[in-house]
């Protein structure tokens, strides 16, 4: 039987798949990141842990199966996340996904067990079909040490693929896949640990960073209603992808920012006023409302909702 097959079968019995349709990272990546540090673990809930760091990977563990959200970026940073799984899981089967094809969040897979399943949501690997290469190339190119983490980048096909949300029992805890985009990237996905109440959103929710508008498939109206539907969930605790982990008051504060930036950058546009007088405006009011706001990203989202519009 093959490794594939052997992966599927051992994974089948853990699977509800529910048919219902439910994000900056390149700026950071500009600055040599540390590496994953697999010593580098923190509780979050009764079942999930975190290893601080670029991204901030998740682990769901249950019983029998532990769940990874993400992977470092490269090779190097995926062995290391699985030395620090393998330190946490209880059970014999791994699963792991990604938030969204963005090389620090997806390009590690080959760090990881060959046993490993693997699972995205189908439009999310149509983003890495299309576009994963060329962001790997332009990835490598920003830093001597992203040069050599993905020089030799092997992405493989997920072994499971799903529409719309599906369902993992892990034993004794459930995480919840589902597709929450387009808002950063058009395959956002976000994880929500029902018996924890914590929710691993990638970009979508993160404490204070200026939310990034990636490319013309993010939609800052897509990014509020994906805010709204995590909103819903409630949840206790919340890791983001980047920066600061908190509570579910970041969800709040996440959206308060884009609608406020929305807000008055269709009140300019409606005024006449160019995408460049737009930014010259907003630029210095926005960072007078929120000044604790770190990120270099606003110029492009005020373009990005100019170009999206109503």
């Amino acid at each position: 039987m093959s490794q594939q097959k052997k992966r599927l079968r051992a994974a089948v019995g853990c699977l509800i798949v529910v048919g219902v349709l439910w994000t900056s990272a390149s700026a950071k990546a500009q600055n040599p990141q540390p590496l994953v540090d697999e010593n580098a673990v923190q509780k979050i809930s009764d079942h999930v842990y975190a290893i601080i760091g670029f991204p901030n990977i998740g682990i769901v563990v249950g019983n029998r199966a532990t769940l990874v959200v993400d992977t470092g970026l490269g090779e190097r940073n995926g062995a290391s996340a699985m030395r620090a799984v393998q330190k946490l899981a209880k059970g014999p089967i791994l699963y792991l996904t990604t938030t969204h094809f963005h090389p620090e969040h997806s390009s590690g897979e080959a760090g990881f067990s060959p046993n490993t399943v693997l699972i995205r949501p189908k439009i999310q690997q149509e983003d890495l079909d299309n576009d994963g290469g060329k962001v790997i190339d332009t990835f490598r190119n920003m830093s001597a040490q992203n040069k050599m983490l993905l020089q030799d980048v092997h992405l493989r096909q997920p072994d499971i693929l799903f529409d719309g949300e599906m369902k993992v029992d892990l034993g004794g805890v459930t995480a919840r896949l589902f597709w929450a985009g387009p808002a950063h990237t058009r395959g956002d996905q976000v994880i929500y640990v029902e018996e924890d109440r914590t929710l691993i959103p990638g970009d979508i929710v993160q404490d204070k960073l200026i939310p990034n508008f990636y490319g013309d498939a993010s939609s800052p109206k897509g990014w509020i209603a994906a805010l709204d539907k995590v909103a819903s969930l409630d949840p206790r605790f919340i890791v983001p992808d980047h920066g600061a982990l908190g509570d579910g008051s970041l969800i709040a504060n996440e959206r308060a920012f884009i609608v406020t930036l929305r807000t008055r950058a269709l009140e300019l546009k409606r005024q006449g006023k160019s995408p460049d007088a737009a930014v010259q405006i907003l630029t210095p009011e926005i960072k007078t409302k929120y000044p604790d706001w770190t990120g270099n990203a606003l110029g492009n989202d005020i373009k990005r909702i100019y170009a999206e519009g109503e």
